[in-house]
């Protein structure tokens, strides 16, 4: 299954230039956040590709108009073809109002009533979010640091991808697009960038 993977900034490519045929061998397409419902809606609307989405930190107008057509992930697992993928967007809270802000305490909260339905599914295969672990891609400032309990997350279900945005490539060579934590491949979904599973 090719997976193309979007976060934070719309694609000149996808949203100025759109041909569908650059999209012919992408199964699915997964958003980690702060993208434009309507980029979103568009492109889900022009490819008929079944497009999954977490928010972002910027995505508090999601809870007046979501895109059109997607699916949230927030707090839950789907299965694509036989690949569990679950959900958990936001970032740390940097101000007070942020819908999509969460606390170490509350994400930890989010993860732990995720248990059981990770449990029911045997394990998952890809993590999405929109902050990246802490300590891993993250930057230093509140608002870019990473969430503690995606590393507890990555490290005892193993699961093949941990696909995130939220540190922008272009913020400098600190913020790689691939790594790897333990069995887990770590990829920085800013812009967009494909990956096979």
């Amino acid at each position: 299954m090719k997976i193309l993977c979007l976060a934070d900034e719309e694609s000149k490519l996808f949203w100025d230039y759109f041909r569908k045929e650059d999209f012919e061998d992408v199964d699915l397409i997964i958003s980690c956040g702060d993208l434009s419902s309507s980029y979103l809606t568009f492109i889900e609307t022009m490819t008929s590709i079944p497009l999954l989405y977490v928010r972002g930190n910027h995505d508090d107008s999601y809870k007046e108009k979501p895109p059109e057509g997607c699916i949230c992930i927030e707090d839950k697992i789907v299965n694509i073809n036989g690949i569990k993928i679950m959900g958990l967007g936001g970032s740390q809270r940097y101000r007070m109002g942020g819908i999509n802000q969460y606390t170490e305490k509350e994400m930890l909260h989010r993860v732990k009533k995720m248990k059981k339905k990770i449990w029911r599914h045997r394990g998952i295969d890809i993590l999405v979010t929109h902050s990246p672990a802490k300590g891993f891609h993250d930057g230093e400032d509140l608002c870019h640091t990473g969430f503690e309990v995606f590393n507890y997350i990555i490290k005892k279900y193993e699961p093949k991808f941990f696909l995130h945005g939220h540190v922008h490539m272009n913020y400098g060579i600190n913020f790689p697009r691939e790594d790897v934590m333990g069995k887990t491949r770590v990829i920085n979904a800013f812009e967009k960038y494909y990956i096979e599973i």
